[in-house]
């Protein structure tokens, strides 16, 4: 090394290590490396493969090569506007939609440019809090609890408004949620709105996982508070290209004003998203049938996975709601803490290495989603199955019927296994 280099780091990043959950996942992969059969549940990407008929498009328009405008592709941010119309009953502008590299970017983005407080519920999504730090935005965690469901109700958000600095406030809400599974019911989304609304409060929804509703429930909090609300959406999971790298946020009018200041953003780091990704894009957001017929398979596989999946860990000593959307369990074993401290468990990453160690198991602990250590809380992502093997096997069963009672065991039957290796673990010594 040279001795005239001095070491100059940014004392934002001093600290930030890289995200729990990709590290995690590199781990896991090296233990494959080294003969290990490893159950990964620590990553959150869909199994399923990503639609045809959006492949076909993504080949089609594989030539296009020319930089695009970095606010988007016109007639993507069309289809976006068009899609949240639909879906969610609200009244974008195609003018008023960025597209970005990942949603994960443009959130980056939208804390860099907002000035004022960012306040976050946890348990949160492991980069929400990082973001902040990185950019060093003023930051409030908002702690919910399991018998809240681990909801922020209107309550507490007004407290957090009016207790602390007096400065404009951004909310980061994600639902159906990133670790724990729960979505909001309309009446919760109304009382967050009108508390929002009174204290002039910036949302960002991150609706990544709006179309996994187990049901095709999903209500956004933008019909409530349309004025406010920054809807974040992208291909990541409901169409299962998240290495497609293509997100999206959808504005109001009212808040053009971030929308271009993060364009300008934009334009001096990424330049555009890729040509071919955002013509694919045009047509996954256009949906139609086939998407329907796709989604429908999806939530019916991961409806009846995560009811398993759930009271399999239930049984084991965990206390769990009943999971609603996305593909993640949040099972909170605290009440086995006196047991788990006879063995050496205190914290929720000793738990999730012990469970790693002894049944090649991997989950990511409550602490990467801004829980206490000492609350034993972890992630389970039930996405180790073969999602084309899947897919196909639900394809033979019409979508008006329940799929058999052997569908688990014969499609996803990794992801059972690691869920009976972790109930085991729990166990030891009962």
């Amino acid at each position: 090394m040279n001795p005239k280099i001095q070491v100059s780091l940014n004392p934002n990043l001093r600290e930030m290590g890289a995200s729990p959950t990709l590290a995690l996942n590199e781990r896991c992969k090296q233990m494959k490396k080294d003969g290990i059969e490893v159950f990964n549940l620590g990553i959150g990407e869909s199994p399923f493969p990503v639609p045809g008929f959006i492949v076909d498009s993504l080949r089609q328009h594989a030539a296009e090569r020319t930089y695009l405008p970095v606010k988007g592709l016109p007639e993507l941010r069309s289809a976006v506007a068009d899609y949240h119309r639909r879906q969610d009953g609200v009244d974008i502008k195609a003018d008023n939609v960025l597209v970005g590299p990942g949603s994960k970017l443009l959130m980056y983005l939208l804390q860099l440019s907002f000035a004022g407080e960012t306040l976050v519920p946890t348990p949160c999504w492991v980069s929400y809090v990082p973001q902040a730090r990185l950019v060093g935005a003023p930051l409030r965690l908002i702690e919910t609890g399991y018998g809240e469901k681990w909801h922020l109700d209107g309550a507490k958000l007004a407290e957090a408004c009016e207790s602390g600095p007096k400065l404009p406030k951004l909310l980061i809400l994600n639902y159906p949620g990133n670790p724990d599974g729960g979505t909001y019911s309309s009446e919760e989304l109304e009382s967050l709105a009108a508390v929002a609304r009174k204290h002039g409060i910036i949302v960002l929804s991150d609706e990544i996982y709006a179309q996994m509703h187990h049901h095709g429930g999903h209500v956004s909090i933008a019909k409530y508070y349309p004025e406010g609300t920054i809807i974040s959406s992208g291909l990541s999971k409901w169409a299962a290209a998240g290495g497609w790298r293509l997100g999206t946020f959808a504005f109001p009018e009212s808040l053009g004003w971030l929308c271009g200041a993060m364009a300008d953003a934009g334009s001096q780091t990424y330049s555009s998203v890729t040509s071919p990704v955002q013509w694919a894009g045009v047509t996954a957001f256009k949906g139609g049938p086939k998407l329907e017929a796709y989604l429908a398979h999806v939530r019916r596989i991961f409806g009846m996975l995560s009811v398993r999946s759930a009271d399999m860990l239930r049984e084991a000593g965990a206390r769990l709601h009943a999971p609603e959307g996305g593909f993640y369990l949040f099972p909170d074993f605290s009440p086995m803490a006196g047991k788990m401290e006879k063995r050496g468990i205190r914290t929720n990453k000793d738990l999730c290495e012990a469970i790693l160690n002894e049944t090649h198991v991997a989950v990511v602990p409550g602490s990467a989603f801004s829980r206490p250590d000492s609350e034993l809380t972890f992630r389970v992502s039930y996405v180790n199955f073969d999602g084309a093997k899947a897919m196909a096997a639900s394809g033979k069963v019409p979508l008006g019927k329940p799929l058999p009672d052997n569908f688990l065991e014969a499609n996803c039957g990794k992801t059972l296994e690691a869920t009976r290796r972790i109930c085991g673990f729990m166990n030891q010594g009962a």
